[in-house]
């Protein structure tokens, strides 16, 4: 069994918000050309790819795209 607790794992202090750098940083992530879409793009090739080789790089580079800056530090 588990339990759902919605909270965030670090807690976040917004002391003075910025909409224009808000607006960069989930354009950065989810906008036509975010790392989300990259690494879609990059996932999805990989069930085309004609050998296990470059199944195994498209799989490393799309993974490599999805993580966040944030967890890279």
């Amino acid at each position: 069994m588990w339990q759902y607790k919605k909270k965030l794992e670090y807690p976040v202090n917004i002391k003075n918000p910025n909409p224009a750098l808000a607006k960069v940083i989930i354009t950065q992530f989810g906008g036509p050309d975010g790392e989300l879409g990259a690494a879609m793009r990059y996932l999805s090739q990989r069930y085309t790819a004609p050998c296990n080789e470059v199944k195994a790089i498209l799989s490393d580079i799309g993974t490599e795209e999805y993580v966040p800056q944030s967890y890279k530090l």
